[in-house]
């Protein structure tokens, strides 16, 4: 049985492995920097994934609280919601509202990748290796504390490092209707129990489960690399997020959804980063060779986890069947 302090620290380093490497974003060079990303991406999984299990909530809480995640990280802490030109990406050119003071299509993505990556695909892995902890906490009061305050210096960190890197304050009516729409998610990420009827019929196979998030995150992503008119592609992202997790929470429902299912989810979502990570250009100065060799090299460490993850579920199966 696999020790809940060592779950708790493979979350804490998988998540800003998984949100930045994985993706490409970062190059293997900057590898040392995970320890200064952690506290933001790891403190804040785990402490989403502590308080949803501890209060005996279920996945749908999850997602919630990894869009308030998505909201603090991109709205207040990057800025990257407002800031015309962040990372010198000009990201709000298309689907700009001046109203709100951000773009449609950036805002979607973006959150969408915190949420789906960054917090529920390290959470996913990790639970599914953790056997009978799946759904129980992993760390007490201390670290529980502990995981808060590293979550909050991490915020601090992202906060200084963008500020110095590329200087921009948001407006007070933004910070506010942020701050709002902060507040209404965490609520409704800790309060509302949110279950799901047993459906009659059973659950699809696990490879099923897998081609599906191929196919939703390859649409996901592979519209980052097409050319579609603003509001077609920002539509198409909706249809393909919205018809996924209809899929996922009416298939879920039915009598033998297990482990490998879950498996299917994080592996489909790690296969779609690794690809994807050849076709991102990454922060910062890199070779192009070193760059691509880096992206393999993370490429295979994902296969290693969704081999390891593999075998701790089938294991397990094969142990309950043996009984």
């Amino acid at each position: 049985m696999m020790r809940r302090n060592a779950l708790a620290v493979g979350l804490f380093f998988l998540a800003p492995l998984v949100a930045e490497f994985l993706l490409g974003n970062l190059p293997i060079t900057f590898l040392p920097a995970v320890f200064v990303l952690a506290p933001l991406y790891g403190g804040g999984a785990l402490l989403i994934r502590e308080l949803v299990r501890r209060r005996g909530l279920g996945w749908p809480n999850i997602v919630i609280l990894a869009v308030a995640y998505g909201v603090l990280e991109e709205g207040l802490t990057t800025q990257s919601l407002f800031n015309p030109n962040y990372a010198d990406q000009h990201l709000l050119i298309d689907g700009y509202l001046p109203a709100l003071g951000i773009a449609v299509p950036w805002t979607i993505y973006v959150i969408g990748l915190h949420v789906f990556w960054s917090v529920c695909v390290p959470i996913l892995m990790l639970e599914v290796i953790s056997g009978e902890r799946r759904t129980t906490p992993w760390l007490g009061r201390t670290g529980l504390i502990v995981t808060g305050v590293l979550f909050l210096i991490g915020i601090g960190i992202s906060t200084a490092i963008n500020m110095s890197m590329w200087p921009y304050t948001a407006t007070a009516g933004q910070f506010t209707a942020t701050g709002v729409i902060l507040a209404l998610l965490i609520a409704a990420g800790l309060l509302v129990r949110i279950t799901f009827r047993p459906r009659p019929g059973t659950a699809p196979g696990a490879v099923t489960v897998l081609i599906a998030t191929l196919l939703a995150g390859g649409v996901f992503q592979g519209l980052t690399l097409v050319s579609l008119p603003t509001w077609i592609g920002t539509g198409v992202w909706v249809l393909d997020v919205a018809a996924y997790l209809t899929l996922i929470a009416l298939w879920s429902a039915r009598e033998g959804w297990t482990s490998l299912h879950y498996l299917a989810i994080g592996a489909g979502a790690l296969i779609t980063y690794a690809w994807h990570s050849f076709a991102e250009s990454p922060t910062g100065v890199a070779a192009v060779l070193v760059d691509q060799l880096g992206n393999a090299v993370f490429t295979i460490g994902a296969l290693v986890l969704i081999r390891f993850a593999y075998r701790r579920a089938t294991c397990r199966s094969t142990l309950v069947q043996a009984r």
